[in-house]
């Protein structure tokens, strides 16, 4: 016998809850890219190109972002029966392989520049990265409310907080150079950009590479919902228990429930079926639940491969 419990299925996704910090960060960051790049060219800092390329892919990730946010609205349909929510998961990977792209790219006119040091005007480096610090000390502050409900938007504050880091960097570089004339220390303000940029891309990847293997999402513990369910009148097991995320703030879960037989008998699925959906409500924050409800013995006759 198969039974069903689900909250919504209106398809609004965490992200997409958060859409206009997303489009405010954006037109902060997509100008101070600007300002960065025409700065860094004219006074020759390779850090603030390197600022302004980090700088880049936030903007390119946050539009993916959002492009992600309003796809993953679009209704479910027979072929796609969650509809496109995990765009926004897709979108999550691209913003991680940005950010390894660009990290490799610093990296390597770092040591270039090394080798080759060059001129640079310290005072326009140095007013150019305190613009970009106050632009994105202002992202965060924008981000801040959503980055713990969505991959996207912990993507996006973990890149502005890396580009606020990168823009100190920058600054202290500057002022390096300008008491000291150590161009050098433009270098290595770089490489200290690419050391932030890496750990924050593989983090972002890594969260991703869960959602794609439906791994259980953290904050969940089987073990305890396995006992709760068992807990509820009427139930004698659970087996085939699974919970994955289909995109963040979307969690799912579906099991197999035996049911003793008295309660089968007398027509009191349905009841048993309200029970462990409440239960599920108020100890747990799962989207979406679904039960198959079985006879004692019925497992005998399922294939073993579940936890």
């Amino acid at each position: 016998m198969t039974g069903g419990h689900a909250h919504s299925h209106a398809p609004v996704t965490a992200t997409g809850k958060h859409r206009r910090r997303l489009v405010l960060v954006v037109a902060i960051t997509g100008s101070i890219f600007v300002v960065q790049v025409i700065g860094g060219l004219i006074s020759g800092s390779l850090a603030l190109l390197a600022d302004a390329g980090h700088m880049l892919t936030d903007s390119t990730g946050l539009i993916i972002a959002l492009i992600a946010a309003t796809l993953a609205t679009r209704p479910a349909t027979p072929a796609r029966t969650f509809g496109l929510q995990r765009v926004e998961v897709l979108a999550a990977m691209i913003n991680g392989l940005l950010l390894t792209g660009i990290a490799v790219w610093v990296l390597v006119r770092a040591i270039e520049r090394w080798n080759q040091p060059v001129e640079i005007a310290s005072g326009l480096m140095l007013v150019v990265a305190v613009v970009g610090a106050v632009a994105n000390a202002i992202g965060l502050l924008i981000l801040r409310g959503g980055k713990d409900e969505s991959l996207n938007l912990r993507g996006a504050y973990l890149e502005v907080l890396g580009d606020l880091l990168g823009s100190l960097t920058v600054i202290a570089a500057a002022i390096v150079i300008t008491f000291t004339g150590y161009t050098r220390a433009d270098s290595i303000a770089s490489l200290l950009i690419f050391v932030m940029i890496i750990p924050r891309a593989f983090s972002l990847l890594r969260d991703v590479v869960d959602v794609l293997l439906e791994a259980t999402p953290r904050g969940i513990d089987l073990d305890q919902i396995r006992q709760h369910i068992i807990n509820v009148d009427g139930v004698i097991d659970v087996h085939d228990l699974h919970a994955w995320t289909i995109t963040s703030g979307v969690p799912v879960l579906s099991a197999h429930v035996v049911v003793d037989s008295a309660a089968l008998s007398n027509g009191r699925a349905g009841e048993v079926l309200d029970r462990l959906g409440e239960c599920l409500d108020e100890h747990f924050d799962v989207d979406h639940c679904t039960f198959q409800l079985e006879p004692e013995g019925h497992s005998a006759h399922e294939h073993s491969q579940h936890a």
